[in-house]
């Protein structure tokens, strides 16, 4: 007996005796006063700032859907990102489309633009990027998630070189050192607040593609960053 008529039997059955399940609606605090995941909120705001961006119900889709690409050099990240989006979304379901080098993980939901009202025509870097009240009020409770959503999206951590001539002697010496590269300045400044609430110090880098760079390279603000962010994985 093929599997979809048994399960086309079940569905009438259900349906005959008014006890189908329906349609999980999508979790909102906004709309409906749900109950927010503010750790994970943080962090996929992060992503969402970074590598994420919104597709708005055309005639083609029905739904928003958040869409955060991850390289596939970072399987951590993106199952990072899957989790979050699970956290802050319980009653939808991520999915991954493959790309070539990267998977786009995505979740549908018609409240995006009310989880992330920076969404907005054009690219982020043409247009004001600012956090709402309530946005800010998340992101100082929870720094260092949102800061670990930025770097895992548009940051890296690498290890450094350089040279010192000591006694006629060239030594070489290597130190670890974290970059963000955004061509927001909004997005910019968001980042460089937040790493001045925790305490980490930072400097502007050489412009790169057009982009804006800040680097940590100060042993103990590395230190800091090492015990909550790390390098991707």
């Amino acid at each position: 007996m093929p599997t979809g008529t048994v399960g086309s039997w079940k569905h009438k059955d259900l349906a005959r005796r008014g006890k189908l399940p329906g349609r999980k609606r999508s979790a909102c605090p906004h709309c409906y006063g749900d109950e927010l995941n503010r750790s994970a909120y943080a962090y996929l705001l992060g992503l969402y700032l970074g590598d994420g961006h919104i597709l708005l119900p055309n005639e083609y889709r029905r739904t928003q859907s958040l869409q955060i690409t991850c390289d596939d050099k970072w399987p951590g990240v993106m199952n990072s990102a899957e989790q979050a989006m699970r956290q802050v979304l319980p009653n939808n379901t991520p999915c991954r489309v493959r790309r070539i080098g990267c998977h786009d993980v995505k979740v549908y939901s018609n409240h995006l633009t009310c989880l992330f009202p920076q969404h907005g025509p054009g690219r982020k870097h043409e247009r004001t990027i600012a956090l709402a009240p309530w946005q800010q009020e998340i992101v100082d409770a929870h720094p260092w998630e949102f800061l670990r959503g930025l770097i895992h999206s548009d940051g890296c951590r690498i290890t450094n070189w350089a040279t010192h001539t000591v006694a006629g002697i060239t030594k070489r010496y290597e130190y670890p050192r974290y970059f963000f590269t955004n061509t927001s300045t909004d997005i910019i400044g968001l980042f460089t607040a937040t790493l001045d609430a925790v305490g980490v110090r930072w400097k502007h880098a050489s412009r790169s593609n057009g982009g804006f760079n800040i680097s940590v390279a100060r042993k103990e603000s590395v230190a800091l960053m090492d015990v909550h962010i790390g390098p991707k994985y």
